[in-house]
Formats: structure tokens, sequence, C-alpha cells
């Protein structure tokens, strides 16, 4: 791949810029010690992802704070035991104090004097607004659930992203996608046909953590471990 043909770059946030496997853990940890359940982090994230996922398919319009909040509900439920207002309020809240991986501000800065940068995330407006005080990111466009109504894997969003090009003069073959998801970024990147980049923040654990096992098809044309291997790379093709 000829990283210096494309003219924009579109993100996923959470997962590839901001650490939110951290952030979710940070809350369903103390909760589940509280339940006294004997539970890892890892386990606690994979019976959260299920819930999350299935959560966005069933209220796609829902603001992430109250889906955080009802998945953490439905986790509970699943693990037999109750999750009260406050703990699934505290989820819900706690977007903004997710952490950015320590490799995204320096990456994102690297990038944006290539790419034109846009952020393409399941999140609300206010939530990434909290993140992007740790990214320092300069975004030529960002579209999020609540702007679109819908979760990725679903079209919205690559929907707006197609009218985003057309209002930065970016052509459809000069987008190259970058995430952590292959459940929510591969799969439907590679049914709309746009080239893209694993960031594979996972690669020295195994499982698949808060994420989903992909459910259909999908690609990708460059693996890299974390956004400063990747913007090493673009570097060094420039």
């Amino acid at each position: 791949m000829d990283l210096t043909a494309f003219k924009a770059l579109s993100f996923d946030c959470y997962g590839t810029l901001i650490d939110w496997e951290t952030g979710i853990a940070a809350v369903l940890s103390p909760w589940a010690r509280e339940q006294g359940l004997s539970l890892s982090d890892e386990e606690l994230l994979l019976a959260y992802g299920k819930q999350e996922a299935a959560a966005q398919a069933a209220t796609p319009s829902a603001l992430y704070p109250d889906l955080l909040a009802s998945a953490f509900r439905l986790m509970g439920s699943a693990l037999g035991r109750e999750v009260s207002d406050e703990w699934a309020r505290r989820l819900g809240d706690s977007v903004p104090d997710w952490p950015a991986f320590p490799d995204s501000a320096d990456a994102l800065a690297r990038l944006a004097s290539r790419y034109q940068l846009i952020i393409l995330s399941n999140v609300h407006r206010a939530g990434f607004a909290g993140s992007n005080q740790q990214l320092r990111g300069d975004f030529a466009a960002i579209i999020t659930a609540e702007d679109v109504g819908a979760y990725k894997p679903a079209e919205n969003h690559f929907r707006a992203l197609d009218r985003e090009l057309d209002s930065l003069g970016v052509k459809r073959s000069e987008l190259l996608h970058v995430a952590q998801s292959l459940f929510h970024d591969h799969v439907p990147a590679k049914r709309e046909g746009l080239p893209s980049v694993w960031i594979n923040r996972r690669r020295d654990r195994p499982g698949w953590g808060a994420t989903p096992e992909p459910s259909g098809d999908y690609s990708y044309d460059l693996e890299f471990g974390s956004m400063g291997e990747f913007a090493d790379a673009v570097d060094k093709a420039f």
C-alpha cells in the first residue's frame, strides 16, 4: 500500500486512540468486588462487550451514556447481580475520563501534517469533546453516533462520511480508514469497499476483550500494534 496516495484518514476513537477497556474496567472491577464476583478485568470486559453490542443494535438512537448504563445493567443481569442506578450512571458518565493511549496525541499531530483527519465514532458529542482534550486532535470532521442515530457496524456513519468527503473535496479512493475493532470498523470497511489499517492494540493479549468477535467478513490492508507504529510508517513513506 502506498500511504502517500491518501488525502484523508478516518479514525475509530475508542479502542484505537482512547483506551476504553481500561476506562470501562475502572468501573466494572470495583462493582464486581462489591458484588462478590471473582472475575478478572478480562472476563468482565468480555461479558460487557456482548451486552453493549446488543444494546447498540436494539436502541440505535440512545445516547452513549444511556447505552453504557443499559449495557451495564444487562451484564449484571447475565451475571446474576444487580447494577444500581448509581453504578450505571458512574459508567455512563465515565467516557471523558477514559485515558488516551500514550502514543495517540503525538501520532495524530504527525499524521495531521500529511492528511485531513476525520473521527468516526460510536460515542456522543460531549464524550468525544472530553476525550479530545487529551488527544488534542485537529480534525476536519467529527461524526458520532449521536449525529447519525446509530452505532457501527451499521451503515449510518459511512453515509455521513460520504457527505463529509464531498464537502472536504476528498474522493473515496483517497480515504484510508484506521481502527482497532474488527467488529465495528473492519467488517463495515470491507462492506463499503474502504481500504483500512488495523491498529491491533490487543496484539499481546488473547481474546476479544470488550470488542465482540467479528460477525461478518472483514479485511485490512496493513496491521500495526499502535498508532505510533502507524505514524512511523507514514513518516517513512513520505
